[in-house]
């Protein structure tokens, strides 16, 4: 598995003194690299400097990752931001998913704002030992066997929530999401979808050849939603 993943955690408490120039090139850089899960599918990703609605979360900067609206957009941006993500912490940098925090100036995108991420310098610790997640075990999340879907249950998720469900079926894996109930319907149903994008990406760094698929008989599970599958290993 790959290393960052078992030890990333999501950093709160950031040095506000900011980075160089130079620190802040290597992100933008990063940005350009990253690859997302629908080629078809128009995003952009920008530094700011603030943000409204952290709770309490105040970071030297913030991405802003904004995408037009289609099918597979919010699992698209979850992908390509949890490459962001692991790329901070493999960095010597924290970050942190914000659901609930906007842009403070309207952002230069034309594209509609998705979500948010804070990133810096961390003011604690920046790593974590395995035994330090907090987890559903995996056979409350999956079913079958699958080396990768270790490193999809140690992926972060709005509340932590973990509102997937991935069913392990000779080298493929079918990948879900819970239905949400309806007293949070809307709200736990936006984030469960870049939830999805989040633990893909994290069983993409755990493959050799990743590829995800629609595929029209894939098995149907009671309460949960179909989202695709991963071919490839």
């Amino acid at each position: 598995m790959n290393e960052i993943i078992r030890k990333r955690k999501s950093i709160r408490k950031y040095d506000l003194a900011g980075m160089d120039d130079a620190a802040l090139d290597a992100v933008r850089a990063q940005i350009d690299k990253v690859t997302p899960l629908y080629p078809d599918i128009q995003y952009s990703i920008e530094i700011a400097d603030k943000t409204k609605g952290a709770f309490g979360v105040k970071a030297p900067y913030y991405l802003l990752f904004s995408s037009e609206e289609k099918d597979g957009s919010l699992e698209n941006v979850g992908f390509i931001g949890q490459q962001m993500d692991l790329f901070f912490s493999g960095s010597g940098l924290g970050a942190c998913w914000l659901g609930m925090a906007k842009p403070e100036d309207r952002a230069a995108s034309a594209l509609p704002f998705v979500i948010c991420m804070a990133f810096g310098k961390p003011a604690e610790p920046l790593h974590r030992d395995i035994s330090e997640f907090k987890r559903k075990p995996l056979d409350v999340i999956s079913e079958g066997e699958d080396e990768r879907l270790e490193a999809a249950r140690l992926a972060p998720s709005g509340m932590n929530a973990q509102n997937w469900y991935f069913v392990a079926d000779n080298g493929k894996i079918h990948c879900y999401r819970k239905k949400p109930g309806a007293l949070r319907g809307l709200m736990t149903s936006r984030l469960s979808h870049i939830d999805m994008g989040i633990a893909l990406c994290h069983i993409a760094e755990d493959s050799e050849n990743f590829s995800f698929v629609i595929e029209a008989d894939a098995p149907v599970r009671k309460g949960c939603v179909y989202a695709g599958t991963v071919t490839g290993v």
